[in-house]
Formats: structure tokens, sequence, C-alpha cells
């Protein structure tokens, strides 16, 4: 998709609406799916979040205590100009960083993180291979990637409410929303072109993670993607 190139122009285009057009695209559930992923972590030191966005994430993460600090980077910079009012807001600033920077070709050391996670964003990757890669290059040895995407319901009736939500309803409430329906139609085909459930497992063991897991949320609108860097 020419969209994924230049990927950091079309999300600063709409960086003041994209909380809500990131609560349209979920029908209002993805706050429920950030807490469920939070929740279940562990406590880490240090946590690189691939494209933080708004920082929703981020800062649910630092706001419960399961990240001391969270370093987040994006190819948007107006999306992290919010991301910092909010942190601000919740008085977790100082415990973010914030860096604009490619996700596959990160600027960082071999092992420098003790968790690695992404909420909506690996879709987008130009490369996902890349990516990946990069995610596992920046771990520890035995850190955790966690993903948080969307995916397609397997349901047969939920589908066809999906694609009629996706394909018709969605693009319409954006030219309403901000005027304009090219992003929406790229997010909607964003989601129905990428792989989901098992096909994106494999791709992270061929990454080189192991005990790769994924869990169903909300009848598999989104998907909770688990990993680990091997040790040795």
């Amino acid at each position: 998709m020419k969209e994924k190139e230049n990927i950091g122009a079309l999300f600063d285009r709409i960086a003041r609406r994209y909380d809500r057009f990131n609560h349209l695209l979920s029908m209002g559930i993805d706050k429920c799916w950030r807490r469920r992923v939070v929740r279940g972590m562990k406590s880490y030191e240090s946590v690189l979040d691939v494209a933080v966005g708004t920082g929703d994430l981020a800062i649910e993460m630092l706001r419960r205590g399961k990240a001391q600090q969270v370093t987040g980077i994006d190819l948007s910079d107006e999306m992290m100009r919010i991301a910092q009012h909010k942190a601000l807001r919740a008085n977790v600033n100082k415990r973010l960083t914030l860096q604009h920077a490619n996700a596959q070709a990160m600027p960082f050391a071999n092992d420098t993180f003790d968790a690695v996670t992404c909420s909506f964003g690996v879709r987008n990757f130009a490369n996902l291979t890349e990516g990946l890669n990069e995610m596992r290059r920046v771990l520890r040895p035995g850190g955790k990637l966690i993903i948080l995407e969307f995916s397609y319901p397997v349901s047969g009736p939920l589908r066809m409410g999906y694609d009629l939500y996706f394909g018709h309803l969605m693009p319409l409430i954006g030219q309403m929303l901000i005027g304009d329906r090219k992003p929406f139609l790229y997010f909607r085909e964003s989601v129905r072109n990428f792989i989901w459930g098992e096909e994106l497992c494999c791709k992270l063991r061929e990454a080189g993670f192991e005990n790769v897991t994924f869990e169903p949320l909300s009848f598999s609108i989104a998907m909770n993607y688990q990993a680990n860097k091997p040790i040795a």
C-alpha cells in the first residue's frame, strides 16, 4: 500500500482527531483492550512502545506501575505532541521519552529494553519482517513482546456486519468527522489486508521469537499477541 511509505504524514493530518477516530474504528472498546493487556503485564524497568501514537498504551503502563520508564517512538510528530500533553495531564511525563524514529530502523543498541509493546501499529509497517526483526534485536534476552492489533471476526454474521461497517458506514462517518474519506479508506484496507492469528504468529517465530501466543478479543475484532526473545 502506497500510504505506508508516508505513514507519518497521514497520521499528522488526523492527529487531533485520532483518538476519536480510533474509538470509532474499534466501536468504542479499544480502551478496554488496552486495559486488559496492561493488567496482564508483569512490571518492567524499561519498555519501548513502538508506534506510540497519542500515548494511550504508554500512559496506561506508567499509571498502573507496569513500567518504570517508557520510550515511545513514532513517525508522526503531531501524534507524539498530543501524547506529551496527555502524559503531562496524567503526571507521568517525566517517565515517558518520545522520539521520532522508524520501527524498521530503530536508533537503539541491541538488548536495550525489558519489553517491547505495539498497539494498532504493526499493520502500518512498510516491511513487517524488518519491523519484527528490529523489535527482537532491541529486546533483552528473555524480554517480552506484546502486540495489540485489529483482526477480522471469524463468525459469519458478525463478519458480514463488520464488512458493512468498515466498507460503508466508517468512511461516511470519517467524511463527516474530518472532511476526508482517504484516511478511513486506508485504515479499512490496512485491516482487511493484514495477516492475523496463527499467520502472524508464524511471522513472529520466523523473526526469532519463542513462546508465541495470541488471544482473540471481542469476537476476534482484535488480537493480543505475546512472545519472548530467547535467552540463549
